[in-house]
């Protein structure tokens, strides 16, 4: 009996919508908004000037999308209030950080968006913190330098060292956000960010500070550039859904934009992917979600496998017929996946933070 691989795997011409593993709701919002052409474009070498251009389409693509897809369920309206605060601290170069802080545990949110692009003040992200708080969870999102902006260019380790510094600030003022333990999570490049500041942590000897780790739809590999034969060996979702939501291409650019220096899209302080047993050694509990029809699903599940090799506790689940990060950009139109990812976060951070 012949059996078909998955996706486009099996059938090249498939996209988004006509995947017969796309949730159908998922497959509708993504015809209305035009998202369910196949992200195929070629994305430029190793040229800056044409990538940091490049960059600055992404980053306006993003934020269009992050800035208009309907978030808001009929069930809003008989939400309890939140309590929201801001904190600015200085970073390991002086740079100002601003920590936005929603309070009904406690969980240290890093959002996404490649470490390039995106806003950290966002609709989806300042939706995904309430609904976090909501849970009963005191949520401290970091707003850490992009690589891309339009005045400055801020590669790797910028965002990361960011990131390292609100951690160390709020273990450091714990009794101030009214909190004893807390967990670090982030999704896509906040993901990375979580993972990197984890193992960061772990080497410089502070890792007991941070109760738990959790990571949705991480990015985390680097391996965006691979050869197709590395990529069916490691991380074949690579091409099973290549060009739903976003392409390789796209991705590969944003990588070397993020770390352009050599050797580093092997470091694992950069792409955690790549962290030895030895770097994983020691680490507290992690959690990964993953999505179905993501590119970068086989990067949170090998992660997971590395992590268990390693024998740090850790789980790993995945939402079956969505694109990345649907959790978090589809809400409305996905709510039951929105409702579980945000379950799933704050039970995690409960229980760690017993």
């Amino acid at each position: 009996m012949a059996v078909q691989a998955p996706g486009r795997l099996g059938d090249p011409s498939l996209n988004v919508a006509t995947d017969p593993r796309t949730q159908p709701a998922l497959a509708a919002i993504m015809k209305a908004m035009q998202l369910d052409v196949n992200q195929d474009n070629a994305f430029p070498g190793t040229d800056f000037d044409s990538i940091h251009a490049g960059m600055a389409e992404v980053s306006a693509g993003i934020h269009f999308l992050y800035n208009t897809v309907p978030l808001d369920l009929p069930e809003d309206k008989n939400e309890a209030e939140v309590e929201s605060s801001s904190a600015t601290i200085n970073g390991q170069d002086g740079h100002k950080i601003k920590l936005a802080v929603v309070k009904p545990k406690a969980a240290t949110a890093i959002p996404g968006g490649g470490m390039v692009v995106n806003d950290t003040d966002s609709p989806v992200h300042n939706r995904w913190i309430k609904s976090l708080a909501l849970q009963g969870t005191v949520t401290i999102m970091v707003d850490f330098r992009n690589a891309y902006t339009p005045e400055k260019y801020n590669p790797f380790p910028t965002g990361l060292n960011d990131c390292v510094a609100a951690v160390k600030y709020v273990a450091a003022h714990r009794a101030d956000f009214g909190i004893d333990k807390f967990i670090i999570q982030g999704e896509s490049g906040g993901a990375n960010l979580s993972f990197a500041t984890a193992l960061m942590a772990n080497r410089e000897g502070w890792i007991n500070e941070i109760a738990g780790v959790y990571g949705y739809v991480p990015y985390i590999s680097g391996g965006y550039g691979w050869s197709d034969e590395r990529k069916y060996r490691e991380t074949p979702s690579q091409k099973e859904n290549q060009g739903y939501l976003f392409s390789a291409s796209m991705q590969a650019g944003m990588a070397w934009y993020y770390s352009p220096k050599e050797g580093e899209l092997e470091n694992p302080l950069a792409w955690p992917y790549h962290a030895t047993e030895a770097d994983l050694k020691g680490l507290p509990p992690h959690a990964i979600s993953v999505d179905e029809l993501d590119g970068l699903r086989d990067d949170g599940i090998q992660y997971f496998r590395k992590l268990l090799k390693a024998g740090v506790p850790v789980s790993c689940d995945q939402n079956l017929g969505v694109v990345h990060g649907a959790a978090l950009i589809f809400r409305q139109a996905l709510p039951e996946v929105n409702k579980k990812q945000v379950r799933s976060v704050a039970a995690f951070a409960k229980q760690q933070c017993l």
